[in-house]
C-alpha cells in the first residue's frame, strides 16, 4: 500500500465537531465552535454544496448559521431536520434551499452590485441591456424546538440520533441517561438509566430497539428501558491484554467502516472482514472528532464519480478533509466472466484432443 494523503476540501473559522451528509441535496454539513468563552472563536454550522469540478470533488460554502454562544459538538439528520447537540440541550434546526429563476436586465460593464449566490454556468450577458434568466439559490435556517438533555454536575449531551421514520430522536450525555423525544415538539417519552458514567454513542433500531455504550465499559441493548442483553469488554472482549478498553461507538451495516483516532489518522476498513484499504497517519495531527461517508443514494454516485467510497473527515484543527477510495475493480465484472468462459472452453478443447476415446 503506497503513501496517501487526505485532501483538505474545507477549512472553518472555529473548530470542527460534527459532521453529517445530506445526500439528497449534496450537502455537507460541518457544525463546532468555541463556546461561550470569550475568545472571538464564533460557533456555527456550515452548509457545505458538494460539486464534481473537472472530475474532482470540491465543497463550497452555501450558506452558515451563527449558533451564538453555543458550540455544536453532535449531529444528526433526517431528512431536512437537524438535531444540534450544544452543551446541555438538543436544538433542532429545520433548513429549506429554495432554487428560483429571476429575470433582470444585465447593468453596465464593471458593476460591482452583488445579489444572492448563483449557480456555476450562468450565462453572462452578451450585451448592455439585454435580458438574462439567472438560477438563485435560496437558504434559509430556522430554529425549531430546544430541550436540556443531560443534568448531570457538569452537563452534556454527547450523542444524538433519530429513529428510522424520524418520528423520535434519542440522547445521551454525561449523566449516563438515555432519553426518547418525539419530533418536532421534543415532548419526552422514555427517560431511564442506561449506564454508569457517561454514554459514548447510541443507535435507534427499526424494531424498537436502542443499543448503547458507555464509559463502564459495556454495550447493551434495549427494548425500552428493558435490558434484552449486554456486552462487557472484560468479560467479552479480547482476553490477551490487562488494559481496560471500552467500547465506542455503534455503527450502521455496510461495506466500509470509517475511522478517526485521537492522533488525527484516518482509515477506511471493510466492514465484515476489517480488512484495511486505507490509512493516512496523522491526517489531521489533532483528534478526529467526526467521520462521514458520502452515502451511496441520491446524488452520492454522481458525486462519487469513478471512485468506490469517500470519507469526510473533521478535527479540532478546523479542517474538513476527504479521503477517496479509488475503485478496486481494475477489470469490469463482464470481462472476467468472459475470460473464465474462454478457459473453460479452451480446457474442453485440449482434453478432447488429447483423450478423443473418453471425451
Amino acid at each position: 500500500m503506497g503513501r496517501r494523503r487526505g485532501s483538505e476540501l474545507y477549512r472553518a473559522p472555529f473548530p470542527l465537531y460534527a459532521l453529517q451528509v445530506d445526500p439528497s441535496a449534496g450537502l455537507l454539513i460541518a457544525a463546532g465552535g468555541g463556546g461561550a468563552a470569550k475568545t472571538g472563536i464564533k460557533n456555527g454550522v456550515h452548509f457545505l454544496q458538494l460539486e464534481q469540478i473537472n472530475g474532482r470533488l470540491s465543497a463550497s460554502l452555501l450558506h452558515s448559521h451563527d449558533t451564538e454562544t453555543r458550540a455544536t459538538m453532535n449531529l444528526a439528520l433526517a431528512g431536512n431536520i437537524l438535531a444540534a447537540g450544544q452543551d446541555a440541550h438538543c436544538q433542532l434546526l429545520r433548513f429549506q434551499i429554495r432554487q428560483q429563476k429571476r429575470k433582470n436586465k444585465a447593468g453596465k460593464a464593471g458593476s460591482k452590485e452583488q445579489g444572492p449566490r448563483q449557480r456555476k454556468g450562468a450565462a453572462p450577458a452578451e450585451k448592455s441591456g439585454a435580458e438574462t434568466h439567472q438560477e438563485e439559490i435560496e437558504f434559509s435556517v430556522e430554529n425549531l424546538q430546544a430541550v436540556q438533555t443531560d443534568f448531570s454536575t457538569d452537563p452534556l449531551q454527547k450523542v444524538v440520533c433519530f429513529n428510522h421514520d424520524s418520528t423520535l430522536l434519542a440522547t445521551g450525555g454525561t449523566d449516563g441517561y438515555v432519553r426518547v423525544w418525539k419530533v418536532p415538539t421534543l415532548e419526552k417519552v422514555l427517560e431511564f438509566r442506561a449506564h454508569e458514567g457517561e454514554i459514548e454513542d447510541l443507535a435507534l433500531g427499526p424494531d424498537g430497539k436502542l443499543v448503547t455504550v458507555g464509559w463502564d465499559l459495556k454495550a447493551s441493548v434495549w427494548q425500552k428501558d428493558q435490558l434484552v442483553t449486554q456486552l462487557h469488554w472484560q468479560e467479552n472482549g479480547p482476553t490477551f491484554s490487562n488494559t481496560p478498553y471500552r467500547y465506542q461507538a455503534c455503527s450502521e451495516s455496510g461495506t466500509f467502516l470509517g475511522l478517526g483516532t485521537v492522533t488525527g489518522s484516518v482509515a477506511i476498513y471493510i466492514a465484515f472482514s476489517l480488512q484495511r484499504l486505507y490509512y493516512v497517519k496523522e491526517a489531521h495531527g489533532i483528534v478526529v472528532t467526526d467521520v462521514a461517508f458520502l452515502p451511496e443514494k441520491g446524488r452520492g454516485p454522481e458525486l462519487l464519480g469513478s471512485q468506490e467510497t469517500a470519507l469526510f473527515s473533521v478535527a479540532v484543527d478546523s479542517r474538513c478533509q476527504l479521503h477517496l477510495l479509488p475503485s478496486r475493480r481494475s477489470v469490469p465484472i463482464w470481462l472476467l466472466l468472459l475470460l473464465c468462459v474462454g478457459l473453460i472452453v479452451m480446457t474442453i478443447l485440449l482434453l478432447q484432443r488429447a483423450f478423443p476415446a473418453f471425451l
